[in-house]
């Protein structure tokens, strides 16, 4: 049988695995390296490279480079680079398959298989999203596994004779999920979930480089806009400079020329760690309210959590450590490497999904991160009030999971019924996320009150399947809400897959 490579498509860096009888490995690439960056780019000649290429590239030509795109998953933003356009899903493709390329090259055959990893706050779109970016580089996706449940997995594989309460704390490129997991007579149940798709380091090493333009009359949006080269420049030696106050003291960072050019009497600026750490620590305190929700929802208090498993390249800094230490009492752990744990997951997960014998006895459950329902009207102080959410399936409900609920006309010989389907936590559906709609036809005439079953069937990719049912007449409507990534219909994917098969790309030797 054809393997299942365990894929970790992050924003910043990403990673491929695949399970051997002693557990999980990662693959490198074609330079050798563990870690592929997140970049694409498109170079003079219309070439395209990937990874370490393009982040190269990058700073000498931001405007023919991309990177951060996982964060627009499931929108209709458009990349330009150079004379081409691109979709958010079609650079995450390009990213998976110089992944699947590396696979392949260490295989020594065709891989068509994988399983995919996202934040587990990706909602319904940006989920149908990266099954389409997978789609695009050549691949089957097996699953679609939530980054949090991927590590739990990996360290479950290895743990899972014991019985314990795991945080899982992942703080990557750009994205922060928590998920609370409890280990089991060999059984993994993801209890709850909670996250922000816009928290990571990528912000950190942002705010680093506003703050040394501030020191020097910039301000960075207007600096990112009349000197591109220079921020281009700028955000990598913030990055170098972050993770060097990591583990020393101070770091010097050298401001580039408007040109992007790094003279040899260029202006210096010495950074001290703990003034890095008053100017994330804003943005890091935005961790505290899903940590919060999460043990809510897994009915536990922070003393009854057994470990902290840290996952993501940003829990490297001393005041991510710090803070988690403060918030639970408890040193956390990182057994695993946190750049490496979620790809090494999708490879045991890609395990269990192809019967592999060396994970047979191990169990995985997961959940639904956000609540799915309905807009519904209600009678109440004397009328009718529309735009009220009713809820079908909650949220940190165990999935795969299908629920029905039962609701009625509101008109006499009202025929048709129009389903609009949102996702979120708020009593009213403004504030929440429309995922679609339908129309149910066919109602029988007659006075308000004509019945209709609403059944969602939630699963374990977090494709949400919807049928209506008429009680009357049995008649019965299903309906798949967003069977293709927003702004990407089944035609586009065929197309962008073809286009991706006659790209110009750079060589293994060559990269």
């Amino acid at each position: 049988m054809d393997p299942i490579i365990g894929i970790d498509l992050g924003t910043t860096n990403s990673a491929v695995a695949h399970l051997e009888p002693s557990g999980p490995e990662i693959i490198p690439n074609a330079l050798g390296a563990r870690l592929t960056p997140s970049v694409v780019g498109v170079d003079e000649s219309g070439t395209i490279v990937v990874g370490a290429a393009a982040r190269e590239l990058q700073v000498l030509r931001p405007d023919r480079c991309a990177s951060l795109f996982k964060r627009y998953m499931g929108t209709d933003k458009i990349v330009e680079l150079g004379k081409r356009t691109f979709t958010p899903e079609e650079l995450s493709g390009l990213v998976l398959r110089s992944l699947k390329a590396d696979a392949e090259a260490h295989f020594k055959r065709e891989i068509t298989r994988a399983v995919i990893t996202c934040p587990a706050y990706f909602n319904d779109r940006q989920r149908k999203a990266t099954i389409a970016a997978g789609r695009i580089a050549g691949l089957t996706v097996e699953r679609i596994l939530n980054e949090p449940t991927a590590a739990a997995i990996a360290y479950g594989f290895h743990e899972a004779r014991e019985d314990k309460k795991l945080l899982i704390f992942d703080l990557g490129g750009g994205t922060f999920d928590v998920s609370v997991v409890e280990l089991f007579d060999g059984a993994m149940e993801v209890r709850a979930s909670a996250g922000e798709t816009s928290l990571g380091g990528e912000d950190f090493t942002r705010t680093l480089a506003a703050r040394i333009l501030e020191m020097h009359g910039l301000a960075f949006e207007r600096a990112e806009a009349t000197m591109p080269l220079l921020v281009a420049r700028l955000i990598p030696l913030a990055e170098i400079a972050k993770c060097r106050l990591s583990r020393e003291e101070t770091a010097v960072v050298r401001i580039p020329a408007a040109d992007g050019a790094l003279p040899e009497d260029a202006k210096e600026t010495t950074i001290d760690r703990a003034k890095l750490e008053a100017w994330v620590t804003p943005t890091l305190n935005r961790i505290e309210l899903p940590i919060r929700k999460a043990l809510a929802d897994a009915k536990l208090t922070r003393e009854q959590i057994d470990e902290v498993i840290l996952v993501g390249g940003a829990t490297r800094m001393p005041l991510v450590v710090r803070r988690v230490k403060e918030l639970f009492g408890k040193d956390p752990h990182r057994r695993l490497n946190p750049d490496e744990v979620v790809a090494l997951g999708a490879a045991v997960q890609g395990g269990l999904v192809g019967g592999t014998g060396a994970v047979d006895d191990l169990v995985v459950t997961d959940v639904a991160p956000f609540t799915l329902g309905i807009a519904v009207a209600k009678d109440f102080a004397g009328g009718r009030h529309d735009g009220y959410f009713s809820p079908i399936i909650n949220r940190n409900t165990t999935i795969p999971v299908s629920r029905v609920e039962r609701y009625s006309t509101l008109q006499a010989n009202q025929t048709v019924l129009l389903v609009k389907v949102y996702q979120g936590e708020a009593r009213k559906v403004a504030e929440n996320l429309l995922l679609g709609e339908f129309e149910v036809k066919g109602i029988p005439p007659g006075p308000p009150g004509q019945m209709v079953d609403i059944r969602f069937t939630y699963d374990l990719n977090g494709v949400l399947e919807i049928e209506a049912t008429v009680v009357a007449t049995k008649k019965k409507i299903s309906h798949v809400i967003a069977k293709h990534a927003k702004g990407l219909t089944e035609e586009q994917i065929r197309r962008a897959v073809a286009a991706m098969e006659k790209l110009k790309r750079t060589r293994a030797k060559k990269r």
